[in-house]
């Protein structure tokens, strides 16, 4: 009976690899040159970290795990302080981007040819290093074939292997359906469900794997057309998100998106990391200067959230109370000043393919930032803050 059994099993798993081999319809948009350099460049790094935010209430929130209960601890201000610190750092390590590499092409890579051991077996054999702690991308796996050929495996073979003796939790020995059911993808798609097919995608597949890079692509593209961006913000998939419009030349419709949501600062980000992977002869680099020096970095804005609920920082002067009131300090609109003139500046150029609707949204933010620094300055004039500081 076990036997039926397995036989059963082993018909099923065939028949959901020949479902997986049709695949997914190839995407528009693809990677025509190897993308790695300029993602994991240190300016780029910081472009895209920068622009993903660090939004507490996104990246702890709950989820559906097995394990989503609440501790408890009284602590000193000190302990606090130390643990608010250890959450910053805690929550950076959860929003490490995946890497943006190229497609890894099979190449036959033979180690010998033995001729005395031609048909030696019926079968093949496969020899895998199992060195416990090496990391995967080192473990050497070699294929002994029927005719005496000794190669190193193919890398499907390679992940197979190592998925074998080093199982990775929530990776399958084949394609999940919502993977190759184009109809349950495109279903996935619909629902606006990115975060947890990318989630998915990063667990099943490698960076370098073309099935990763297809569907990744799908789910840009899509995104693009929703134009449901705030559901990847502060998630590790926001950066190659944004990195995969700036490389295809189509960040309007995100850059829309931030200026309509008063995210300036990374409006120019975003159009600084377009600069500089299209070598555009414009010097970005000093407007972003500016704005590092009028606005805290996404760790600082945080933390300071953080310390906010301290009994010590509750006690606020009327200032502090106003800046809160209308949710903008001096500097912020400082930094929007100089955020919008590089805006216009983009809009006006050639590289804008949407100009209408980003002129309306810039015009639009700054009607209402002028309404908000009217607001901010008579509010200070009637509580006599500026006498004060004078």
């Amino acid at each position: 009976m076990s036997l039926f059994r397995h036989i059963r099993k082993l018909n099923a798993l065939q028949n959901v690899r020949q479902l997986s081999s049709a695949g997914l319809k190839s995407s528009t948009l693809q990677y025509a040159t190897d993308p790695q350099p300029q993602f994991t460049d240190a300016e780029t790094q910081q472009l895209l970290q920068s622009m993903t935010q660090l939004q507490l209430d996104k990246v702890f929130r709950k989820r559906t795990v097995p394990d989503n209960s609440v501790h408890t601890q009284f602590m000193t201000t000190a302990q606090l302080e130390k643990e608010f610190l250890l959450t910053i750092e805690k929550a950076q390590q959860l929003l490490q981007m995946p890497p943006v590499v190229k497609i890894k092409e099979d190449t036959e890579r033979i180690i010998s040819k033995d001729p005395a051991l031609k048909d030696f077996a019926t079968t093949k054999y496969v020899f895998t290093d199992i060195t416990f702690g090496l990391p995967q991308s080192e473990r050497k796996v070699v294929v002994r074939d029927v005719d005496g050929t000794l190669s190193y495996a193919t890398l499907d073979i390679t992940k197979r292997m190592n998925q074998l003796y080093f199982p990775l939790d929530g990776r399958k020995f084949y394609t999940p359906r919502m993977f190759s059911d184009e109809q349950l993808f495109q279903r996935c798609l619909d629902e606006h469900k990115y975060e947890f097919i990318l989630d998915r995608l990063t667990v099943q597949y490698e960076p370098y794997e073309a099935e990763f890079h297809n569907i990744s692509a799908k789910v840009f593209e899509h995104l693009n057309e929703s134009k449901q961006f705030d559901q990847l913000r502060s998630t590790r998939h926001f950066g190659p998100m944004a990195f995969f419009y700036a490389w295809h030349r189509c960040i309007d419709d995100l850059l829309y998106d931030m200026i309509r949501r008063d995210y300036l600062l990374n409006a120019v980000q975003l159009i600084a990391l377009s600069y500089k992977i299209h070598k555009v002869p414009l010097d970005y680099q000093a407007t972003l200067r500016q704005l590092e020096e009028l606005q805290p970095s996404p760790a600082v804005k945080a933390l300071a959230e953080l310390r906010s609920g301290l009994r010590q920082h509750q006690a606020k002067g009327i200032e502090n109370e106003i800046q809160t009131a209308i949710g903008k300090t001096e500097t912020d609109f400082q930094a929007d000043e100089i955020s919008l003139r590089f805006i216009e500046q983009y809009i006006g150029s050639e590289h804008a393919l949407k100009k209408v609707q980003l002129e309306l949204a810039v015009q639009t933010l700054k009607e209402l930032n002028l309404e908000k620094q009217q607001l901010y300055e008579g509010l200070k004039k009637a509580h006599g803050v500026q006498q004060q500081a004078s």
